[in-house]
């Protein structure tokens, strides 16, 4: 005879050692509480985890541009060179004759300056000698002037820079000494730290989910998933706290650290509202124009928002004097039967090379993209040359790298390790496992007078 069940889950589960089907060992996914044991069989589930958001990872850029140093102290100090020739900007006009230079002026009696006023409507230049200085007042004598004197439209601000001397027979001591001018910039690390926490039941509870990961593995994972997640969201961390980081302005409980954006800010160019598409070379020269002015370095990489990087594709494209009325063959063994690519990764314009990628930091509605005001940096591919006091030599860095703490006795690049007393740890009397991740570091902006910060005015 048959004996009914009279228990309140009218059925009777037999637990199997291996993974397989069975009429007694399958769960009711149906219901909530997991109470229900009617059904035949298992519901058709797909093991495999479905990657909806792709790639979710958005670091990788400074691995392009950058490197990655050890330091020994916390706080990295370099100096960076003044220019060569001396200018001033924005320099009132006291009277015809004098100037009022900003203290600790560079100009001396016998040098020959141009002088330019470039107010709406004036548009007047003067080249003139000083005669004598008086703290910040020069003097001046005005060559192309009957009066020797500025021309009357000239009420300034005016831009003065120095162009030569002039000095009359039998001078003596005579010439202006200038010392080498540089500036000196100063970072501090900042220590980033994270965890991840699973309890001793959940690390029992074994859930089969196939899963692929962003670093390429895959396989049946349980609770190490979290955890890699967790070692990859870290990784992001660690880069866009070097993009976004700012130096604490007040009384603070931390100091900060100064990061890419706020380093171009404050000491690098920033163009606002640049239109870029069929129309906007004109936009790109003005930047061009800027960087003329600066270091001038050959090779620059723009790291652009997808409607920036489509913008500049249609202004390259709109060059093409075939492009209007079609696809233009022939060119590099092109065909018609060949997949068309209307993107550009290089070009060069002027005496300047730019290579061109998309940057998923400000696309991805998590990060930059949800905010849209960032459209692109561009940053130069060059080189500075420093005193190491670790190597004790001169050597070549990067204009963008990272310094992280670092001693023969702890690496602080990144660190990570396991407490509690799950998984063969055995430091505390907490049913858990805790994996603790940590980094101390800082980003060297050098030379950021050569990067240019695209930004939008929302």
């Amino acid at each position: 005879m048959a004996f009914n069940n009279s228990g309140a889950f009218g059925a009777h589960l037999t637990p199997r050692p291996v993974k397989g089907l069975f009429a007694d060992n399958y769960i009711n996914f149906q219901d909530p509480s997991f109470q229900q044991w009617s059904q035949q069989f298992l519901p058709e589930v797909y093991e495999k985890e479905v990657e909806r958001y792709g790639n979710r990872t958005v670091s990788g850029f400074l691995r392009m541009v950058g490197a990655e140093m050890p330091m020994s102290s916390d706080q990295v100090i370099w100096q960076e060179q003044g220019r060569l020739h001396i200018a001033y900007e924005e320099v009132p006009v006291a009277n015809a004759t004098t100037l009022t230079l900003p203290a600790n002026h560079l100009l001396g009696v016998g040098m020959t300056i141009v002088i330019n006023d470039d107010a709406v409507g004036v548009k007047k230049t003067n080249k003139a000698r000083v005669s004598a200085v008086n703290g910040t007042a020069v003097t001046i004598e005005v060559y192309d002037n009957a009066n020797a004197q500025l021309d009357p439209a000239m009420v300034g601000p005016v831009t003065v820079f120095v162009y030569g001397s002039e000095y009359g027979k039998g001078s003596s001591g005579v010439g202006n000494s200038i010392d080498a001018s540089f500036t000196t910039f100063a970072n501090k690390p900042i220590i980033l730290r994270d965890k991840y926490r699973v309890s001793g039941s959940d690390v029992a509870q074994i859930g089969w989910v196939e899963v692929t990961s962003e670093a390429g593995t895959g396989g049946y994972l349980w609770y190490l998933k979290s955890e890699h997640e967790s070692r990859l969201r870290f990784e992001d961390y660690l880069e866009m706290s070097m993009i976004e980081a700012e130096k604490a302005a007040g009384t603070m409980s931390v100091d900060g650290t100064e990061g890419l954006f706020a380093a171009i800010e404050s000491r690098g160019l920033v163009y606002n509202d640049q239109a870029f598409g069929t129309a906007g070379l004109t936009d790109f020269d003005a930047i061009l124009q800027e960087l003329d002015k600066q270091g001038a370095i050959e090779e620059n990489m723009l790291f652009l928002d997808r409607a920036t990087s489509l913008g500049m594709d249609n202004m390259l494209a709109a060059q093409n004097s075939y492009g209007a009325g079609g696809t233009s063959y022939g060119v590099f063994d092109n065909s018609e039967d060949m997949a068309l690519n209307l993107g550009f990764s290089g070009f060069r314009r002027g005496s300047y090379d730019f290579y061109k990628t998309d940057w998923k930091y400000l696309n991805d509605s998590t990060t930059r993209g949800s905010i849209g005001d960032i459209e692109g940096v561009l940053v130069p591919a060059g080189t500075s040359t420093v005193y190491d006091q670790v190597l004790g030599k001169n050597i070549a860095r990067p204009f963008l790298h990272i310094r992280y703490r670092a001693s023969e006795a702890d690496d602080r690049r990144m660190k990570s390790w396991i407490t509690g007393s799950v998984g063969g740890n055995y430091t505390s009397d907490a049913d858990e496992m805790n994996v603790h991740f940590l980094s101390e570091r800082a980003l060297c902006v050098q030379a950021a007078n050569n990067f240019v910060l695209l930004k939008k005015t929302l």
